[in-house]
């Protein structure tokens, strides 16, 4: 494909020569799986089939092993272990955690482990991150030792944990996690996960594979941790994968790229020395293209290095406008909590807007109810050419702090749709990115979910301008009292949090320090790159 080199990054600009990944592969099938419930459902689908000489690899930042991946089961850990009974290799790297009682994951990621490890697979809680830091990566990889045709991967912004199961009603997941009240007793989950097939597959089993063998041991950056594995006999060494099996064939017609985030950290990962920051690097290609629109879903969207890049594109580029759709209020509640927050997205939304003004446009949502939807999806599409899918937000930590991985999906298909090339730059839409941003807008907007309705989604222009008036219908109606019918769609203008000034004083240090950490050499601190 002659322009793939102007969207994705050619193997120099990942900046990693000890990476065995390939800069992109050809041929691949990429489908977007919008929210838990079909998510996990399609995982059953595909690790059911499994049998004797497959292998099921997984990363994850927090894993229930009684989560319900259909309603009545089976768990994640049913699922896996029953798979380990007909003889497929199961291995898992789990982030280690902090505590529960700060809102993390410490007993539930244990309890994962227990159990696979009880039915015969193996899981690692892997602790090499620096401090402070955590592994972000949601990752399954299938592998058929016989029929290379059946493998598949998933990777995105789903965790297989308690609260992801839910779909576009948003009703909540029935065995949810604690959140900030306004999220009621089941929190609404809005996220996405894409399906790979073809040879992408094979490129993120050597994503996992990197990680597994890397010789250091995965609680050396935690000495206490280190203690207590040896006292309760948990496994430090992971035992030797097997043969990695042929890359899959071709499958369709996406060039697909995995984006990564591994900080800097000692000692190094043997894969990336000095990390790897080609999420950043492969998102600022793509965004320094933008002419027309890029459209965001973010779990935070703060920290101004990130708001840098989407502000000098709207001040470089008249006819751009930025939608980004973010959660109404943080997840968690407590002044420590939220106000930190708060500071950096009031930082990167106010750099945006002072520089495109009126093309900057954010919105959070609520289902039928009234209730918010935590919108935790990592999506991006720009001028419907280039789309990404993954674990990674839009902010510092996830850029260069934590562990992360995306997908970047060229379409080599154009769309038949007018506008055919909507910024007259020769790249043309492409059917994946559009396909992407116009099945995301329709349950926003309650449109029909067939694209009957999509005539006025389209064009970049009038699709922000169809945001726009509903989000606004939306919010007269609230404060009208609510009264007569609700106006369809499910968005509301998103306006910061205000902060006075002592609030932005003392949060502001714990925001940097704490919230949105940098985990880059010095050297590219101080120079401001990634």
């Amino acid at each position: 494909m002659d322009d793939a080199e102007r969207w994705l990054l050619r193997a120099e600009e990942r900046a990693n020569p000890s990476t065995d990944l390939p800069a992109y592969t050809e041929g691949n099938l990429a489908e977007p799986l919008v929210h838990g419930v079909a998510y996990f459902d399609r995982l059953v689908e595909c690790v059911q089939v499994l049998d004797e000489g497959d292998h099921l690899f997984f990363t994850d930042w927090r894993g229930d092993p009684d989560e319900e991946l259909r309603p009545g089961g089976p768990t994640v850990a049913q699922l896996f272990t029953e798979a380990v009974s007909r003889g497929v290799t199961v291995r898992g790297l789990v982030w280690r955690s902090h505590t529960d009682w700060i809102s993390f994951s410490k007993e539930a990621n244990r309890a994962l482990d227990a159990e696979i490890e009880d039915g015969g697979g193996m899981v690692i809680l892997d602790q090499r991150v620096r401090r402070g830091g955590s592994h972000h990566q949601k990752l399954v990889v299938l592998r058929h030792d016989q029929d290379a045709t059946r493998d598949v991967a998933f990777v995105g912004g789903i965790d297989l944990c308690h609260g992801r199961r839910d779909d576009a009603d948003h009703g909540g997941d029935p065995q949810a996690v604690p959140m900030a009240s306004g999220y009621g007793p089941n929190p609404p989950w809005h996220d996405v996960q894409l399906e790979l097939r073809g040879p992408a597959v094979g490129v993120l089993d050597t994503v996992f594979r990197e990680r597994w063998d890397d010789p250091t041991s995965p609680d050396s950056h935690n000495p206490l941790a280190w203690v207590r594995d040896r006292i309760r006999g948990a496994d430090l060494v992971a035992e030797p994968l097997p043969p990695q099996l042929p890359p899959p064939p071709a499958a369709g017609p996406h060039l697909v790229q995995s984006l990564r985030t591994y900080p800097a950290i000692r000692p190094g990962y043997d894969f990336a020395p000095r990390g790897e920051r080609s999420v950043a690097r492969g998102y600022s290609k793509a965004i320094n293209r933008a002419r027309r629109l890029v459209y965001l879903e973010d779990q935070y969207m703060w920290s101004g290095e990130v708001a840098r890049l989407f502000a000098e594109a709207l001040r470089d580029n008249p006819d751009l406008h930025l939608v980004v759709v973010v959660p109404r209020v943080p997840d968690q509640e407590g002044t420590f909590a939220v106000t930190p927050q708060y500071v950096g997205r009031w930082q990167a939304i106010e750099m945006c807007r002072q520089a495109g003004r009126d093309r900057v446009h954010v919105f959070d949502v609520e289902n039928h109810q009234g209730t918010p939807v935590y919108v935790h999806a990592k999506v991006c599409v720009v001028d419907d050419v280039w789309a990404s899918v993954g674990s990674d937000n839009f902010n510092r930590r996830s850029w260069t702090h934590d562990s992360e991985l995306s997908s970047a999906v060229l379409d080599t298909t154009r769309d038949p749709r007018e506008p055919r090339d909507p910024t007259g730059t020769g790249d043309g839409a492409r059917v994946f990115a559009r396909d992407l941003r116009l099945r995301l807008a329709r349950e926003h907007l309650d449109r029909a979910a067939d694209g009957s309705e999509d005539d006025d989604l389209i064009d970049p222009a009038a699709f922000v301008a169809a945001l726009d008036r509903s989000a606004a219908a939306l919010d007269a109606w609230h404060d009208g009292g609510r009264r007569g019918p609700r106006p369809p769609g499910r968005l509301r203008p998103h306006t910061p949090e205000p902060l006075s000034r002592r609030d932005r004083l003392w949060a502001t240090p714990i925001y940097r320090l704490l919230v949105d950490p940098d985990g880059r050499p010095l050297g590219m601190r101080l120079r401001g790159e990634f």
